[in-house]
């Protein structure tokens, strides 16, 4: 298993261009696409979602408004918070995004399906989730 979460762990930092010429890591635009789907949140609520540190989101945030994919506006009630958009550039990133994930998780299933049966995966799947709620209860605990 040790081998699966490094291996794993190798994928989702290594890099891809999405219909433009900078590359970015999972994080990164799954961050983005998060904030597509969620108008005005903010960093603290990324940093909750994510169960990632505020200096590693703020990283995150920082190359995304630097290749000008969300813009930062202040909060009519409060002005120290800063709350995050999705700018048209960055929606045409997420677009090529999607577009990229739904054919690379279909590449994926189908190669699974050459080793593995379906009920194997969908199980496969259902243990991920449970595993999920482990980890996410172990975060509540801890932090």
């Amino acid at each position: 298993m040790y081998k699966f979460v490094l291996l794993y762990n190798d994928y989702i930092f290594s890099t891809h261009s999405y219909g433009v010429d900078i590359k970015f890591s999972m994080i990164e635009v799954h961050t983005l696409t998060y904030i597509e789907d969620n108008p005005g949140i903010t960093s603290t609520e990324l940093v909750e979602y994510w169960h990632k540190s505020k200096s590693s989101i703020s990283q995150i945030l920082k190359r995304l408004e630097e290749h000008k994919l969300i813009r930062k506006e202040a909060s009519v009630k409060n002005k120290r918070f800063k709350l995050l958009y999705v700018t048209e550039k960055g929606k045409k990133v997420n677009e090529e995004h999607r577009k990229f994930d739904i054919v690379d998780v279909s590449k994926t299933l189908n190669s699974l399906q050459e080793k593995v049966s379906k009920d194997d995966i969908s199980s496969f799947f259902k243990v991920i989730n449970a595993y999920n709620e482990v980890i996410l209860k172990d975060f509540e605990i801890n932090n």
